[in-house]
Parts: structure tokens; C-alpha cells; sequence
């Protein structure tokens, strides 16, 4: 089985052909990735109507190119995946209009993809994870624990009540004036100073609910910003290294307390897995990997560039779900939220 995958949820434009072999391994043919970090920049941000934009610029040559590049025919192919969600709505509809259209001009069948799920089971195409197993999902727009119990079967556990973690890395980053995208500039200073200098909180400690909170933590951050005035290499890097450390801590914790939930309701995971663009931070993936060898629990991470918005893991959860007979009509909506549990996917359609 070859899928082609679309993603254009957020700020990357992405295209990618995965293949399924007969054992049930995964195989990345191509994965072609055009970010859009240099046009939002100069505002500190993601711009929607840019980004809208920028993916219909592009997005034709790289379903060409990724096609090229793994040897395959519109043809060959045995379905189409596009992520038709959660997502800024113009950048979501730019690459659901896209995979339906080929689809139809290829008459293959259709998957509308769940941009939150294909993190889910990048896991599955990286490393065979079997079901049931922990996801810490840490984005820029998501920070949840979710039990994933099979494909389309999420047990949220816990969420954050405001910022997500690369949502206040990239606030954290503009106020102390570090360009954009702030995630990987904080963990680059952060390198160079000292994270015990400043004693920001960990929030949501010790809770037994496995949520999170950051928004007090990024407050913590620019007050103490504001003390120092003006902030020499040395200080900035220490604020960063401090808030990182804190970021670390309350992760951990905000972990054990998701693993306690996941074994009362559901039963012993079978991994650990971290998803999303955050979930490269090294220091992050250093410490839950530390967490699991205490916990005795596999510690599965995708490396780094699977972790960021790409169209493999798109592809991939197209591959999932046409191999339990599921694919999707032409009338499937875009849709700029998108909760993967089913309590909350009825809330929000009104239906509990």
C-alpha cells in the first residue's frame, strides 16, 4: 500500500509517499518539507493569511516533487491523505481542497486525517509501537496526556487550561527579544546559563489530575525580565536555561500523574511516546527518558524532523485507517478545531 500525505495545518507546507510493507512496517519514500519561518518572522508569528498564501504558492511542486522523488505515479498509488484538521482554517482547506482533488482526478480513495492523530501514530511508522501505549503530545497549539488505545480511540487524560509549551517557549522568546520560532532559540541560549539562577514556578505540582498550566510560568518569565531592565547575553541565557528547567520539571511531573491515571483506567502501557514539535527540545527528550527508565516504561521518539509538522506522519495515519476499511467522502469539512477524544469531539459538536 502507497499513500500520498498532505499537511498545511499550521506553517509548513508538506507532501509525502509512505508505503506499507507486507510484515506491517512503515517505509518513508519521500518526505518533502517547505517551511514558512522566513515570511512570519518579521512578526513574531504565525500570520494565517499568509500562511494560506504561501501553502497554494508551493503546494502543487511538492506533491510533484515527493511523488518524483519516491518513484511512483499518481497512479500507483492506493490512497490520498490530506489533514483536514485541527489547523488555521485557510491553510486546512488550501491541502483538504488539494487531496480531494487528486483523489478524484485519480479516482483513489480519500482519508481526512486528523492533523493530532497522525502524531499520535507517528510512533506506530517510526518504531512498530503496539496499542495500548501514553502519548505526551506537546505542540504549538496542543499539550496533552492522551491513553491511545487504537486507531480513532483516544482517552484524553490531561490538557493544558492555557498556554501550550511551544505556544509559551515562543512567547517566552519574544519577550526576552530572541527571534522567531522561539522554541529552538530558548533551547540554544538556555545551553549557555545556569538554570538554577531564577526559581520559577512549576505549575499545576503535585496534582493529581494530569493537566498543565504555563501561562504563570511565562508571567514569572517577563516580570523577572522586567527586574533586571536591561538584560545582558549572560542574563537572557540564564532566563532561558531557568525556564526551560521549569518547563522540564512541570512536564515530568504533569507525566507521572498521567502514567498513575493511565494504569487505573486503562492498564499497563506498552510505551511512552512523545509527539510534536516541542518534543524535539533535548532537554525534554533527556528527561523522559529518564522518567521512563525510573517508571520501567519504554520511551518511544520519533526523531526530531517527524516531530515537526511533516507529510509522512500524515500518510502514515492515512495508511492506519485504510487498512481497517475507513477513507472519507468529498463533503468532509476543514475544521479549525478538532479534539481527538470522543467526549470532547461530542461537546463539541454539541452532543454531551
Amino acid at each position: 500500500m502507497r499513500v500520498l500525505g498532505i499537511e498545511t495545518t499550521c506553517d509548513e507546507t508538506a507532501a509525502a509517499v509512505v508505503r506499507l510493507e507486507p510484515g506491517g512496517a512503515g517505509e518513508i519514500l519521500s518526505n518533502e518539507v517547505m517551511s514558512q519561518i522566513a515570511e512570519h518572522a518579521a512578526y513574531g508569528g504565525v500570520v494565517p493569511e499568509i500562511a494560506a498564501r504561501a501553502h497554494v504558492e508551493v503546494l502543487d511542486r511538492l506533491v510533484a516533487r515527493a511523488l518524483e522523488r519516491a518513484g511512483t505515479a499518481l497512479s500507483d498509488l492506493d490512497g490520498i491523505a490530506a489533514a483536514a484538521g485541527p489547523g488555521l482554517i485557510g491553510g486546512v482547506i488550501v491541502g483538504l481542497t488539494t487531496g480531494k482533488a487528486l483523489a478524484l482526478a485519480s479516482r483513489k480513495p480519500f482519508v481526512a486525517v486528523n492533523h493530532l492523530e497522525a502524531h499520535a501514530l507517528t510512533a506506530r511508522l517510526t518504531d512498530g509501537v503496539e496499542f495500548p501505549f501514553l502519548l505526551l503530545l506537546v505542540s504549538g497549539g496542543h499539550t496533552q496526556l492522551v491513553a491511545v488505545r487504537g486507531v480513532g480511540d483516544y482517552l484524553r487524560l490531561g490538557s493544558t487550561v492555557d498556554d501550550a509549551v511551544g505556544e509559551a517557549f515562543d512567547k517566552v522568546a519574544k519577550t526576552l527579544g530572541l527571534p522567531y520560532p522561539g522554541g529552538p532559540e530558548i533551547e540554544r541560549r538556555a545551553e549557555e546559563g545556569d538554570p538554577t539562577r531564577f526559581a520559577f514556578p512549576r505549575p499545576m505540582l503535585g496534582r493529581a489530575r494530569p493537566d498543565f498550566s504555563l501561562s504563570g510560568l511565562k508571567t514569572a518569565v517577563r516580570i523577572e525580565a522586567q527586574r533586571i531592565a536591561s538584560p545582558t547575553r549572560g542574563d537572557v541565557a540564564d532566563l532561558c536555561a531557568s525556564f526551560q528547567a521549569a518547563v522540564v520539571d512541570s512536564l515530568i511531573d504533569r507525566s507521572r500523574a498521567g502514567l498513575r491515571l493511565f494504569r487505573e483506567r486503562v492498564g499497563e502501557a506498552n510505551a511512552m511516546v512523545a509527539a510534536g514539535g516541542a518534543a524535539a527540545n533535548g532537554a525534554i527528550r533527556r528527561a523522559l527518558a529518564r522518567f521512563c527508565g525510573e517508571a520501567g516504561l519504554k520511551l518511544v521518539l520519533p526523531p526530531p524532523q517527524l516531530c515537526s509538522d511533516n507529510a509522512a506522519m500524515i500518510a502514515w495515519a492515512g495508511i492506519e485507517r485504510l487498512s481497517l476499511g475507513l477513507s472519507d467522502d468529498m463533503t468532509f469539512a476543514a475544521r479549525a478545531r478538532w479534539p481527538l477524544d470522543a467526549d470532547a469531539e461530542a461537546a463539541h459538536h454539541g452532543k454531551a
